[in-house]
């Protein structure tokens, strides 16, 4: 499947936001949103902003969204098309879809330090949902599920530099990990909309398709 394979830094620039691609550089001084505060491209600095329209305002915020989670469009408009028929808040069910993502799991749980490397991490076999190994990035996780290293990977130099880092990073409340040294976590339940950090206006994205 077709993906970006680009500097992911421009994507952050075009947003003009910290979308928090690349992991702990995103909280440094050489985050470039902070060094190049503009769009990037030959007219991005210095360039005068026009007036954005509300159709325009609503793309960027789909965009916004997409970027964060790596996902292509037909991919996005089919988690859209899902949360729409699903019983609730329409924008609210699209971001719990996304948050339910094996990869963005991994990613909370404080396995990876961003979605690109736990997207990579899960491809290449690292991980087991209940004990299955898993290698689908957009399989769906449920409450009661539990996310493991699988015991092959347990020696990788890469995981072993993953588990010697979790003792500073925090996971997300609507999961659990039991310690340290115990390479798996469980999901307790489906996120809230208050415990979804992600920088975006999800009623901007119904508004969108909903055109």
């Amino acid at each position: 499947m077709a993906r970006y394979t680009g500097p992911v830094c421009r994507q952050c620039r075009r947003e003009g936001t910290k979308l928090y691609l690349k992991g702990e550089r995103c909280y440094t001084d050489k985050c470039s949103v902070g060094k190049r505060a503009y769009a990037p491209g030959q007219h991005g600095q210095g360039q005068t902003r026009k007036k954005v329209s509300e159709y325009g305002v609503q793309l960027r915020e789909k965009q916004k969204a997409r970027r964060v989670y790596g996902i292509l469009e037909t991919q996005f408009r089919s988690y859209f098309d899902k949360a729409d028929r699903q019983k609730g808040i329409t924008g609210e069910n699209l971001l719990v879809l996304l948050e339910r993502r094996l990869d963005n799991v991994v990613y909370r749980l404080g396995f990876a330090a961003s979605r690109t490397q736990a997207r990579q991490l899960v491809t290449h076999r690292h991980f087991t949902v209940n004990g299955k190994r898993v290698d689908i990035p957009s399989y769906l996780i449920k409450p009661g599920d539990v996310i493991a290293v699988h015991e092959s990977s347990k020696e990788s130099p890469l995981i072993k530099e993953i588990t010697e880092s979790l003792a500073h990073k925090t996971v997300a409340p609507w999961l659990e990990r039991p310690t340290q040294e115990v390479m798996n976590g469980t999901v307790l339940r489906y996120p809230t909309r208050e415990e979804i950090d992600t920088p975006v206006q999800e009623h901007l994205i119904v508004e969108l398709y909903s055109r």
